[in-house]
């Protein structure tokens, strides 16, 4: 039997093509049934407050950073959504006197530009590298820094900054956030057209990709204009570059950060359930972490919301 068309773009795939059987399941996991999801290589946290949520994130931070030594270095990529932890990271650096000579981070992702065939430049208003520097890096005393070799921010031409992940450095933790299309980083699910046109990428296809260029989904340039554009969707890029699954299962660990900002109450439980069961399917990009040996979800209690039906 042919697969659902999307409910939001019919020229791709996403979540709205799986079986409706599993958003059903989704849509009645409680939080704490959500919270009892953990398995082996799978874990799941909840946090009361949204305090402790970006102390944690940002302590994720510090963790990987202080096992770095100038012959075992090791570093963290890290994402833009959520932001709130990069100033907390800049404060425990500091307050810590950590020296950071050794240590690394990774940008996993950054928007691409299509009149220029560029990445953006750090002066446009959405730029992942310019949130970063100004965040979290410009902020840490400099006696202290990362030293700028070793940050590492994705360009269009990809060869540089796949090399770094293959130069000796040790990827503690992958953080991201989830979007509404189910992705980290931009890892959207792809068009339906050639051979991907009646059935999507399987897991294994879609496991090769590296860091690259990919077309955004329409639904993740409306949800990156709502979380960071006003609104204006006319200022977001459709395309943008991206670190792949093949850079995060060279990480360690990978920790999705969910606050209830990005993602809506449906995304949050849909994709846990998928990868606590091992469910894997590349219209839901996330769900392929359920082959990662080392996952964890961190949620805001309060974000989760309901999937209940509520008029407003």
């Amino acid at each position: 039997m042919p697969r659902k068309l999307s409910a939001i773009a019919p020229d791709w795939w996403d979540y709205t093509t799986v079986d409706s059987s599993l958003i059903a399941d989704a849509a009645a996991l409680t939080p704490e049934k959500l919270a009892r999801l953990s398995r082996p290589g799978f874990r799941v946290v909840m946090y009361d407050t949204l305090e402790d949520f970006y102390l944690a994130e940002a302590l994720e931070y510090i963790s990987a950073w202080r096992e770095s030594t100038p012959d075992n270095p090791v570093g963290v990529c890290g994402p833009i959504g959520p932001t709130e932890q990069l100033p907390l990271v800049a404060r425990l650096v500091n307050t810590l006197g950590l020296q950071l000579g050794s240590a690394h981070f990774w940008g996993m992702d950054e928007w691409f530009d299509s009149a220029t065939e560029a990445e953006v430049p750090v002066t446009h208003p959405l730029s992942f590298e310019r949130a970063d520097r100004e965040l979290c890096f410009n902020r840490i005393d400099r006696k202290l820094r990362l030293p700028e070799a070793n940050l590492h921010f994705p360009k269009a031409d990809t060869a540089a900054y796949r090399a770094t992940w293959q130069a000796g450095v040790r990827c503690a933790v992958m953080q991201g956030g989830q979007g509404d299309t189910k992705h980290w980083a931009f890892n959207d699910p792809v068009q339906r057209r050639g051979k991907w046109k009646n059935e999507p990428p399987p897991p294994s296809e879609y496991r090769k990709l590296a860091t690259r260029v990919v077309d955004l989904h329409p639904l993740t340039l409306a949800q990156n204009a709502r979380t960071s554009g006003g609104g204006n969707i006319t200022m977001v890029p459709n395309r943008a570059i991206t670190v792949g699954p093949v850079e995060t299962w060279m990480a360690d660990k990978v920790s999705i950060w969910q606050a209830g900002t990005h993602d809506n109450p449906l995304g949050q439980r849909l994709t846990a359930l998928m990868i606590s069961q091992k469910l894997q399917d590349s219209a839901v990009p996330m769900s392929l972490l359920g082959d990662h040996p080392n996952v964890q979800f961190n949620y805001y209690r309060g974000g989760l919301g309901t999937c209940a039906v509520e008029m407003h």
